[in-house]
């Protein structure tokens, strides 16, 4: 389905209620099936999770994940700790060209049985749950951190915990706290000192609780560019959020003041004010190392509001549902910007032109999608395989009509 954005305004002070964070959400459905004991609230609606949920009750030896990333690096390191059950882990095309073998490898030093069964080193897997014995692993400390995660989140059932070690400069350090903090939070005993992490294994059992998930600051980036692209004066409201967030995305909020957007906590939400017009001149430079899932959205911000951009800290987009570097710069570039990246930076020229009637494709990745609806408050555009943004936010569309926007 594609969509076609006529230019559209704004209704001022809406309020929009977006669901549970997809990266929370999994984790703890993860851990639930390790604990049932633990109930949860505001669990994501996206393809994702559902997906997760799916996989994690099922008993069937095949199991496909599709587009889900996150539910492929985390499943892989649960089916290995299921012992004598046996497993077929595949996914869509793309995932089949997403690494995995470091992950793989790691969970071969704690003493798991896995195979490919097509390509080394990428899905389709084949494993053979095992009680995991070892209890140490060294790792790259530029490595995702669904790798690592995916390790964590299996540590307290191993007979003897996880020690981690992690050489290097770590990246994406908030989803590895992310992780921790909601071990910790169900009663999981953790470390963190310099580049060694320690998972204590669990002797007792868990008492019943129940944890609510936070909303998803990756789906509010797409807000705050609207905020962003509108004029001064111009306000939403967003549910619900915390002041003191576990999600590295929550960056956003600091980010965006660049933009001229001020950011209100209250009542477990988040009023996003256009405060400020940006002069086009100003250049904005984020080290995104943390939060690399909200580049395509500034990026996108950036070139509506004319601003020389320049962004590093990418290398993980590469290894995404597509290239995101190249993605946006293919699609940018059809909107007449001017892009230049590199492995792990991209930089994008100030310029005052936009493309109209421009169809953007989106790669079956849905922050494609939702990172270039925001220019329709700039120009007509069209959005391809629009509905892709089930994978993250299926009410996406529903919600930008709600507030203002005109699609076809």
């Amino acid at each position: 389905m594609d969509i076609s954005i006529q230019k559209s305004k704004l209704v001022n002070h809406q309020k929009v209620q977006i669901t549970g964070s997809k990266s929370e959400s999994n984790r703890l459905l993860l851990l639930q099936a390790l604990y049932p004991q633990i109930s949860i609230n505001n669990v994501s609606n996206s393809d994702d999770s559902v997906l997760m949920q799916k996989a994690l009750a099922s008993d069937e030896k095949l199991i496909d994940i599709h587009h889900a990333g996150t539910a492929m690096r985390f499943l892989t390191a649960y089916f290995s700790t299921l012992k004598d059950r046996e497993t077929i882990i595949t996914g869509s095309p793309r995932m089949k060209e997403r690494p995995i073998k470091i992950l793989v490898d790691a969970l071969k030093m704690l003493g798991a049985e896995i195979t490919y069964l097509e390509n080394d080193g990428f899905p389709p897997l084949r494993i053979i749950g095992k009680e995991l014995t070892e209890h140490k692993v060294t790792l790259e400390a530029n490595v995702s951190s669904q790798y690592i995660s995916a390790l964590l989140l299996i540590a307290s059932k191993l007979e003897n915990g996880l020690e981690l070690s992690l050489k290097g400069k770590i990246t994406s350090v908030p989803y590895i706290n992310m992780t921790l903090s909601l071990l910790n939070s169900i009663g999981i005993e953790t470390s963190f000192v310099d580049n060694t992490i320690v998972v204590q294994p669990n002797t007792t059992r868990l008492k019943p609780q129940t944890l609510t998930v936070e909303s998803d600051w990756s789906s509010a980036s797409y807000f705050y560019s609207l905020i962003a692209l509108s004029a001064v004066g111009t306000e939403i409201t967003i549910a619900a959020y915390k002041n003191e967030s576990l999600q590295g995305d929550s960056v956003l909020a600091v980010i965006y003041e660049k933009f001229g957007v001020t950011t209100t906590f209250e009542n477990e939400s988040i009023t996003l004010h256009k405060s400020a017009t940006i002069d086009n001149t100003s250049k904005i430079e984020l080290d995104l190392k943390n939060a690399p899932d909200i580049a395509q959205t500034i990026a996108v911000t950036a070139f509506g509001l004319g601003l020389e951009c320049y962004m590093v800290g990418l290398h993980t987009l590469k290894i995404k549902e597509t290239d995101r570097l190249v993605a946006l710069k293919t699609e940018l570039e059809k909107l007449g910007a001017e892009v230049l990246i590199t492995d792990l930076s991209l930089y994008l020229k100030s310029s005052n032109k936009i493309n109209s009637d421009i169809a953007i494709a989106t790669y079956n990745d849905h922050r494609m999608a939702m990172a270039f609806a925001p220019l329709g408050l700039k120009v007509p555009i069209v959005i391809e395989n629009a509905d892709v943004v089930s994978k993250s936010y299926p009410q996406f569309w529903e919600d930008f009509t709600a507030i203002g926007f005109n699609l076809k």
